[in-house]
Parts: C-alpha cells; sequence; structure tokens
C-alpha cells in the first residue's frame, strides 16, 4: 500500500520544498524513471532509463535510495546495492511485463526447452532474474545476443514485441514469451497515421516495446535514452513519440529553445490517455514525502533470492562494459 501523510504543504511547490528538506535529512538519493511525471523528475538527483538506473543505483554511496519508478527497478536497485535501504512510495508501483510471467510458469517453460540461455528483459521480477542467465535492457538486449554463440538456442521473455523486433535485427531465432506492455501495446496505427497526415514532416521515433505495425512506421526505433539522443540531434521540427509520453518533459528540458515540438501518439481510441503507465503514475508528490518522512514502504529481498538474482544483473553490466548513454 502507498505510505500517506496526514497532513503536510498542499500545493506542488510547497510539497516540493518538503521532499527536499526530507531528503537531505534521511540523507537520501532519489532516482527516478523518464516516465514518472514531471514533478518528480525535477526533484530527482538521478533520471534514467533502466540500464542507466541500475548503474546509478549500484554506484550509490547514500545510505537511503528512494526509488520513483516501478517495483522491479527498485528490486534491482535492492540487488545490486544490498547495504543500502531502498525505498519506493508505492509498492504497488508493479509493470503488466512482470504479471504476465510468473516464476513458476517462468520454471515450467525453462524445463520445456532444455539447452537453452534464458535472456529475460529487466521488466521482471527479481525471481525470474533468479532463475534466468542474463538480463538485457532494451538497448543492451542487441549487443548481448550478438555476443551468444550462434549455435545457442535463446529463450527471450517476458516482451514478445521487443523480442520480435530483436530476432528480426540480429537474424536469431529467439522463443518468446507472450507478455507485452500495457502501454506500448496499444498504440493505434490508425492514429499514428492520421497524425503523420497532420505533420507531413513530423519524424516518428518508437520504443521496441510497440507492436510490429507501430514499429514499421518509425523513423528511428529506440530505448528511452537512444529516442532523447535522436530527437537532440536530429534537425527536424517535429516529432510523434510512441512510447511512455513522461519523456516528453525531458526532450522539451533538452531542447529548450529549438523550437521543436513533441506530439505524444493516442492509445488505441485514438483519444484516451492509455499510453499513460498506470503503475508509473501511482508516484507522486504526496506519497514521496510520506515515503521520505515515514521510512516505509521499504523494499525488502532474501538473501538467498538476491544473490540469485544478482548473478543474472552482473552478467548484464559485464557484457555491456563500454559506457552506453541509452538504456531501458
Amino acid at each position: 500500500m502507498s505510505a500517506q501523510w496526514p497532513s503536510g504543504p498542499a500545493d506542488p511547490a510547497a510539497l516540493a520544498e518538503e521532499i527536499l528538506r526530507a531528503k537531505q535529512e534521511r540523507g537520501a538519493i532519489l532516482l527516478a524513471h523518464y516516465y514518472q511525471e514531471p514533478e518528480i523528475q525535477d526533484l530527482a538527483d538521478f533520471v534514467g532509463d533502466s540500464l542507466e538506473l541500475a548503474r546509478a543505483a549500484k554506484r550509490a554511496k547514500a545510505t537511503t535510495i528512494v526509488f520513483c519508478g516501478v517495483r522491479f527497478m527498485a528490486e534491482v536497485a535492492k540487488i545490486l546495492n544490498p547495504d543500502a535501504e531502498v525505498l519506493i512510495p508505492d509498492l504497488e508501483a508493479g509493470c503488466s511485463l512482470e504479471e504476465s510471467c510468473q516464476p513458476e510458469d517462468f520454471a515450467r517453460w525453462r524445463e520445456a526447452h532444455p539447452g537453452h540461455v534464458a535472456v529475460t528483459y529487466i521488466n521482471c521480477s527479481a525471481a525470474v532474474k533468479a532463475l534466468s542467465d542474463v538480463i538485457v535492457t532494451s538497448s543492451s538486449a542487441e549487443t548481448i545476443i550478438r555476443q551468444l554463440p550462434p549455435d545457442q538456442p535463446i529463450l527471450f521473455a517476458p516482451d514478445r514485441h521487443l523480442g520480435a523486433y530483436l530476432a528480426k535485427k540480429t537474424g536469431r531465432e529467439l522463443v518468446l514469451w507472450p507478455g507485452t506492455c500495457v502501454v506500448h501495446e496499444q498504440f493505434s496505427l490508425e492514429a499514428l497515421v492520421r497524425l503523420k497526415t497532420l505533420h507531413p514532416r513530423a519524424l516518428v521515433a518508437a520504443h521496441p516495446e510497440c507492436p510490429e505495425a507501430i514499429l514499421a512506421q518509425a523513423d528511428h526505433v529506440g530505448s528511452t535514452s537512444s529516442i532523447l539522443r535522436f530527437v537532440e540531434e536530429s534537425p527536424a521540427e517535429e516529432f510523434l513519440v510512441a512510447t511512455e509520453p513522461g519523456i516528453i518533459h525531458q526532450m522539451e528540458k533538452r531542447t529548450a529553445g529549438s523550437g521543436k515540438r513533441f506530439i505524444p501518439v493516442p492509445g488505441a481510441s485514438g483519444e484516451c490517455s492509455c499510453n499513460n503507465c498506470p503503475y508509473m503514475k501511482r508516484n507522486t508528490l504526496d506519497n514521496l514525502l510520506a515515503c521520505l518522512r515515514e521510512g516505509q514502504p521499504r523494499l525488502e529481498l532474501d538473501e538467498e533470492l538476491r544473490r540469485a538474482a544478482l548473478r543474472p544483473l552482473e552478467r548484464m553490466l559485464e557484457m555491456t562494459q563500454q559506457p552506453r548513454p541509452d538504456g531501458d
């Protein structure tokens, strides 16, 4: 359940001031994903994607890490930095991909495919990570798959759209888990085509968790950080963005004064806000302040599970030794 605080400042500016004060008093570092609300991103000590946040959590020297993202990201922070206290404003901030891939089902799937290496997307639980051979993010996945022996059979879970994209990019045959992201699955091809007609000079940037029909319309397919770099470097003035629209805040900050415009691709109806991640948006200024003040909710992991999940995460970091500007 979300931590709740009974009283305190009501307006965002006052809340932000109280959050910064509470963060200092606790000696905490605040990490936030690009899909968080803009006001949370602006308070964070570091904003990034899954790969960048994993590295930031591992090197954090603070005694407390407050993770504004979803639960599996906070788990990664605890796995990589076990001595730190890891807090998350709302423990119910989950992930549809994680929910689609339960550890018991994943274990049976592995048993049904002996001899396969399990390459698992970071959007999964610590228990599934512990059953995997190597963890990947959306940018590191291609690099890691290309390092595997060409005759090595591969299982890929839990995102089938990302898996299909990687199979096409690498030419490798991947056995895919049938999971999808509730956000990226909802993008409307009809709405995207209509937007392209209304904005003929706009370039389309899409995350590889999108269905193939959306990716076929894209000028750039990449992770969140890769998309950010693309819009910064491109001379185009308009962009249609097919990923969670929280990232647009960073796009606008990084290209301030350039006149660039970023248009979110809508969901299935062409009008709904279903391209907003309901899990990411569970974190608010109110429960962030309560989390800092109360030291709850705290992310705890069984030590045996943590050690088992650490192995495939460390393998990911080892196989992507060169610093990369892009991640999930």
